[in-house]
């Protein structure tokens, strides 16, 4: 069985940590595993990477970047590594394409669209906690993005929320405490799915 798992969020809410944690323990019980994330480490992510920092770039153009970067992602590292036999964890997923979006006040019909068109992963992780932890976590952080302000980031978290909703199968983890508890947690749902 191909297994692709995906832990997206909004930011500050562990989706980075958790994927490395959850990457690590299935290794340790002996699984192959790709960790990977996104925006990708080629040549369109440091495109991306940039346009974040800088804060100029148009709302659509740079989800569409988003969208380019992804289907790159998929031909060149997701779908060759489910090929071998490897189980894939990937940090961000379309997901935050189409929520990023929205909390813009952008039409992501056309988003939708593309993005359906990529492989959809076989589990799908929300890391959620509530939306006062994530502002607080966010305050610590000494660079900010573009998105990385309260009104947008509460349109974000809601995002999140009401996707989880529409969607059937999305798991919705509270990472607003223990994180080994967390982990944990999130490790048994991944191996009850394999």
């Amino acid at each position: 069985m191909l297994l692709f798992i995906v832990l997206d969020g909004p930011d500050a809410t562990g989706t980075t940590t958790h994927a490395e944690l959850l990457a690590a323990r299935l290794t340790k019980e002996g699984h192959s595993v790709l960790l990977t994330s996104e925006p990708t480490d080629g040549p369109i992510g440091k495109q991306i990477r940039q346009a974040l920092r800088a804060g100029t770039m148009d709302p659509m153009e740079l989800q569409l970047l988003f969208t380019k970067d992804r289907a790159w992602h998929v031909e060149h590292v997701i779908e060759p590594a489910l090929k071998a036999g490897k189980i894939v964890v990937c940090d961000r997923y379309w997901h935050s394409t189409i929520i990023y979006a929205g909390a813009q006040g952008l039409d992501s019909t056309e988003l939708k669209k593309l993005n359906n068109a990529f492989i959809q992963p076989s589990l799908v992780f929300f890391t959620l906690p509530p939306i006062e932890v994530s502002l607080k976590r966010m305050a610590k952080r000494t660079e900010k993005e573009i998105f990385e302000k309260e009104e947008m980031q509460r349109k974000i978290h809601d995002g999140y929320a009401n996707l989880a909703k529409e969607q059937n199968g999305i798991r919705v983890i509270d990472t607003s405490g223990d994180k080994g508890a967390t982990a944990e947690t999130i490790y048994r749902i991944a191996a009850e799915t394999l």
